[in-house]
């Protein structure tokens, strides 16, 4: 996957918002508010939430992601954007839209419908 597919992908959920509050290098997504990916072009990987943190261990210790650079632990990790399955891939950042979605006040969630 290329930097403007996953920026299409990401641009394509419903309800999101790609915003810059870190200058015009990286793209944030956001629903409700809240961030589901982070990518600083250039860098070759996004940031995205895990469902929960045992995922997100699974994921660094067997080397398929590794630790998201200025993000909490507790469930963010990075994952290589062109040598990552693009199948696994979208999935992985479907699973973050989904669990940031899941988190959010049902008005807030009905809202965005």
């Amino acid at each position: 996957m290329t930097e403007d597919d996953l920026i299409a992908f990401c641009d394509a959920r419903k309800g999101a918002t790609r915003e810059q509050p870190f200058g015009p290098q990286t793209d944030v997504w956001k629903i409700g508010g809240k961030i589901f990916a982070m990518m600083a072009h250039g860098s070759d990987r996004v940031s995205l939430k895990c469902a929960d943190a045992e995922i997100a261990d699974m994921l660094v210790s067997t080397g398929r992601a590794g630790k998201a650079p200025y993000l909490p632990r507790g469930g963010w990790i990075a994952v290589p954007v062109s040598t990552t399955d693009e199948t696994e891939l979208k999935e992985r950042l479907m699973a973050s839209y989904e669990a940031v979605l899941h988190s959010l006040p049902r008005k807030v969630r009905d809202g965005l419908r």
